[in-house]
């Protein structure tokens, strides 16, 4: 964990920057899937995680919550995902909690310069 420097981290993933890479992606992982974003992705994923949490899903079978039935669209148009209810709000959470730390380094990063 020397290499990187952490922005946030729940119960589902982490995200994090690569120290030794000059580049403003925010890796994101969750499940076995890696996601490398710009603040505005995030911002972009956030906006498709709303609608995904819009959708029904499944409430007739027995793992209700838990069954991976809600489609999250990503913000690759090529890139969708099958998650349950309860993945859903731990990626919300995620991305939510990389978004707000990220804005808010920068936030001090530009008071601290003047």
């Amino acid at each position: 964990m020397d290499s990187i420097y952490k922005i946030y981290t729940n119960d589902i993933g982490i995200s994090f920057q690569w120290k030794e890479v000059k580049t403003n992606l925010i890796q994101i992982i969750f499940r076995d899937t890696g996601f490398h974003l710009t603040v505005k992705e995030i911002e972009m994923f956030i906006d498709k995680v709303c609608d995904a949490k819009m959708q029904k899903g499944c409430s007739n079978c027995e793992a209700y919550g838990a069954c991976r039935s809600l489609l999250l669209q990503t913000p690759s148009n090529k890139i969708s995902m099958a998650v349950s209810k309860v993945e859903l709000g731990q990626i919300e959470d995620l991305l939510r909690g990389t978004l707000f730390q990220v804005q808010m380094n920068m936030y001090l990063n530009d008071i601290c310069k003047n």
